[in-house]
């Protein structure tokens, strides 16, 4: 690790700089060709209202411990001053079924994190959505149609039975059911390698979905395989665009599903991180491209970004690749060490962000005065698989 001899205040952090795609992201301006479904069924309360924290301090009090809300990492810190709990998906899933006195249970993330909650919590429990709008665009790479038709091929080749699927966290919960359906299991990006360890002692190929980079990452830089044990199955072409014997011959099946954000970081971004800040330690999620992760000194799930800054030494040079609120609050919680964002350009998740203090109040207004808004339901069926194979990961040795 490179570290400085002494301790030296750190720059403060500087924004990366905003760009027509960047403001789009973060809601300051609108593309009507391609969102959908952003609006409430109510008014919101304006954005410059002076008096948003106050009112969510206030109806946050009223619902005392009937309330329980959940703030991902990546949430804006406006959000997250008001969660009672914050962490990764699984963790945050986990920490909401351990509250069966809570009857409503507040998801300050995306789509496919409350549908876990939901999974996981009792049926006397609530999982709320401020926005449903708020969706993450790599578990949307991964259909239920599309993985069947996927199984359905391999079925065809006979190489099914010998296929284990795992899928990542961060996929809706038809694809976790289909997980469970067929003996796989769902990992993490923390216990990623346990799981293909497991997998593979029990079938000789792996059907990883729906973040190939995560899958390769794990697979080439943890276990040993090597790329051309990978293939990407790529659902808009036929047949994945694979021939029989490329499906035949792979150990690993990856799916084509990327994270927006993470997808960004290139090996030009470590490049000019290293020239531009001496002696720095360049940290990337593994969600981010092979070449970037070869890069890199070191890779770690977005719980190992913060242990690892926390273990840090003053006066040490760190660049970060992963969601920028994270980046920036790390940057703010370790002022004695310099912290800066691995690409010069802003890259919050679009999808998260969408989770901002106006939400939270209406949501929390109306759970205050009895209404009860977008509820996050998971069919009987759906349900009862994904916790099969959510069940399975938290059996792995």
């Amino acid at each position: 690790m490179s570290t400085a001899s002494t301790a030296v205040p750190a720059p403060a952090f500087q924004e990366p700089a905003p760009t027509p795609v960047s403001l789009l992201l973060l809601g300051r301006t609108a593309d009507p060709r391609s969102e959908r479904g952003v609006e409430c069924p109510g008014d919101l309360p304006p954005a410059s209202d002076p008096d948003l924290v106050a009112r969510a301090a206030a109806a946050k009090a009223k619902l005392g411990d009937r309330l329980f809300i959940l703030g991902h990492h990546y949430q804006r810190d406006d959000v997250i001053r008001f969660a009672d709990v914050t962490g990764d998906s699984f963790k945050l899933a986990q920490q909401a079924a351990a509250r069966p006195e809570a009857e409503y249970i507040v998801f300050c993330g995306v789509h496919f994190m409350a549908e876990s909650a939901d999974i996981l919590t009792s049926k006397t429990q609530q999982v709320i959505l401020p926005d449903l709008a708020a969706g993450c665009s790599m578990a949307d790479m991964a259909t239920a149609e599309q993985v069947e038709r996927c199984w359905e091929r391999l079925e065809d080749l006979g190489i099914a039975e010998r296929v284990v699927p795992v899928s990542y966290m961060n996929s809706s919960a038809d694809i976790k059911a289909f997980t469970g359906r067929h003996g796989g299991t769902i990992c993490t990006s923390s216990n990623a390698e346990r799981a293909l360890e497991w997998a593979f002692a029990k079938g000789s190929q792996v059907l990883f979905l729906p973040d190939q980079h995560l899958g390769r990452n794990t697979a080439v830089r943890d276990m040993g395989l090597s790329l051309d044990d990978c293939v990407v199955y790529n659902p808009h072409r036929p047949d994945g665009g694979l021939t029989d014997d490329q499906l035949r011959d792979a150990k690993m099946i990856l799916w084509r599903g990327h994270c927006s954000v993470h997808g960004r970081f290139t090996p030009e971004c470590v490049d000019e991180v290293r020239e531009r800040v001496p002696g720095v330690n360049v940290l990337v999620h593994p969600e981010c491209r092979h070449e970037v992760v070869e890069k890199a000194d070191y890779v770690g799930s977005t719980e190992r970004i913060i242990t690892l800054l926390n273990e840090a030494e003053p006066g040490s040079a760190w660049a970060i690749g992963t969601e920028l609120n994270l980046v920036k609050r790390l940057a703010t919680e370790h002022p004695d060490k310099q912290i800066v964002f691995l690409d010069k350009s802003v890259c919050y998740c679009s999808t998260m962000n969408r989770i901002d203090l106006p939400h939270l109040v209406w949501t929390l207004e109306a759970l205050a005065e009895g209404r009860v808004p977008n509820v996050i339901e998971v069919d009987a069926d759906t349900a009862h698989y994904a916790r099969v194979a959510l069940e399975q990961m938290l059996a792995l040795p």
